[in-house]
């Protein structure tokens, strides 16, 4: 076991005025599964890419070990193999100098290098060690043989990750795995990462982290934190720690206003007693004197307890989130039916679905559409919000749909122009966004700078916006992070709108749905 020691790392964009971290100081075993958490845009994937060494920092990152990043760039013309390959070590540059340098008598000192790095990478049965680590990943190994780019993003992901764990002495860093994982995958992926250690995993899928991780590097409002087990441990002694300081701050707040009230009375009657001293006749203004000083002092004695509890008192709720309701503006519908499919049947080159899909939609319903990556859950939603594709069997819908892409990609621009174009209210945006974890000065920025997830919240808060009979949502918890997952939740629980919604966060969709329409 060897430690990474991070001392005093401070960092800020160039570009943006606010401290991302300031003064930060942790160690992380190398050989922790260690999951990272934190509303959007509080600097995840940039922590783990200071770990990298792609940004310039102030502070101290020493590690005994190497960092190697998820997701990388490849060349995915090539074959899978050969993309697997050069993931982990560049065993074919190596291959080709073996074969030069055996050849002349001069070389072999560059040969002898080579041969030893070779070696130490497991060149001489790299294949064979991929095709069986491709198999502990639920992969067939005829996978290897194709061209990368023809793989799906899932059998990609697995695939980048079987290699990143090929790698000789290297810590990984792991941004959201699970994205494009159906919940198949993601079963998979869990199991594969069950066995394995030495990585940081970024994820908000509260049941894969629990099922993976044994320590939490969570990024709070104030300050970032290690604890030692999964996230439901890390969520129990959060919630634990917040009741307590919540609490604490109560009794706090009514010592402070009680000793104001008496520091305040003693000071008055202090003030009576030596105004005394110059009434009409004889008076003993040596003992009035002392007796007002008594309960001057008394007055201090309360003014210092006061102090004292109002330092204590802005020791807590620092990290402490305030997590306001979320509000949507569903139209309630004066129809028993909102949108009525009969079988349906997607056509491409070939009819899509196994058997032809049928359902029906009322009020207050909550539809949850599951099936396999490919299987097409996203040609039906696509279908169900008006795009052309062909398609036989009988389709009725409401009018008013509020839709929620599964891609951020064509966001761009200032907010300002975005709320136009959609026809929202400025303020209600705004706020539902302030709600979901965004500060103001957010909202300076160009869309095309935000986070993921921070890109994917505006798509949710605008949907919010929108008066709709039926809202529509593709994949909408992608990158969001966990704490707004939990806000989302209790809002569909309390508004009950209609909705339609792919999502392989099984936490999430056993909470809400009402109906689950299996896509085979």
């Amino acid at each position: 076991m060897a430690q990474i020691k991070i001392n005093n790392l401070s960092f800020q964009y160039e570009t943006h005025g606010e401290d991302i971290f300031k003064n930060v100081c942790i160690n992380i075993d190398t050989d922790w599964k260690l999951g990272l958490i934190g509303r959007n845009g509080r600097g995840k994937t940039t922590f783990l890419k200071l770990l990298h060494g792609e940004y310039k920092y102030s502070g101290q990152i020493i590690s005994p070990v190497s960092f190697d990043y998820f997701p990388m760039t490849v060349d995915d013309n090539k074959d899978a193999l050969e993309v697997m390959r050069e993931s982990i070590a560049p065993f074919t540059k190596w291959e080709k100098e073996l074969e030069i340098y055996s050849n002349n008598i001069e070389y072999m000192k560059e040969y002898g290098e080579v041969l030893e790095k070779f070696i130490d990478h497991d060149g001489y049965i790299i294949n064979e060690v991929i095709e069986k680590e491709v198999r502990k990943m639920g992969l067939e190994t005829e996978i290897l043989n194709r061209t990368f780019k023809t793989l799906s993003l899932g059998e990609q992901t697995k695939l980048l990750l079987v290699a990143l764990f090929l790698k000789k002495n290297n810590f990984l860093l792991i941004d959201e795995p699970t994205n494009h994982l159906d919940t198949e995958g993601r079963e998979c992926v869990a199991k594969y990462l069950q066995k394995k250690s030495g990585f940081i995993l970024v994820s908000h899928d509260r049941d894969f982290l629990d099922k993976v991780i044994n320590h939490i590097l969570s990024i709070n409002k104030n300050n970032i934190d290690i604890q030692k087990g999964n996230y439901s441990t890390w969520q129990l002694n959060n919630s634990k720690r917040d009741d307590f300081e919540k609490s604490e701050n109560e009794k706090l707040l009514k010592e402070i206003k009680r000793l104001q009230i008496a520091a305040k009375q003693k000071s008055n009657w202090s003030n009576k007693v030596e105004a005394t001293k110059k009434g009409c006749g004889p008076v003993d203004r040596g003992f009035i004197g002392h007796k007002a000083a008594k309960i001057m002092k008394r007055a201090k004695c309360l003014e210092k307890r006061q102090n004292k509890a109002i330092e204590e008192k802005s020791k807590l709720l620092k990290n402490i989130e305030e997590v306001e309701k979320l509000k949507i503006s569903n139209i309630d519908s004066t129809s028993n039916k909102i949108l009525e499919v009969i079988d349906l049947q997607i056509i491409y080159e070939k009819e899509l679905f196994n058997n032809p899909v049928t359902f029906k939609v009322n009020p207050k319903d909550r539809i949850w559409i599951r099936g396999k990556n490919g299987c097409g859950k996203s040609s039906l939603i696509k279908l169900l919000i008006g795009e052309d594709i062909n398609y036989t069997g009988y389709i009725d819908k409401a009018k008013n749909i509020s839709y929620v892409s599964q891609d951020t990609f064509y966001l761009k621009g200032k907010i300002e122009e975005f709320f136009k174009e959609r026809g929202i209210d400025e303020q209600y945006l705004k706020s539902s966004l302030n709600k979901l974890g965004f500060n103001d000065t957010q909202f300076e920025k160009n869309i095309e700078t935000w986070s993921e997830g921070q890109k994917k919240k505006l798509l949710i808060a605008a949907s919010l916006c929108e008066r709709a009979e039926l809202y529509i949502w593709d994949e909408p918890l992608n990158f969001i992070d966990v704490i707004s997952r939990i806000q989302i939740e209790n809002m569909i629980l309390e508004e009950q709108p209609t909705i339609i919604f792919v999502e392989h966060d099984q936490c999430f969709g056993n909470k809400i749905a009402t109906k689950i329409i299996d896509i085979k």
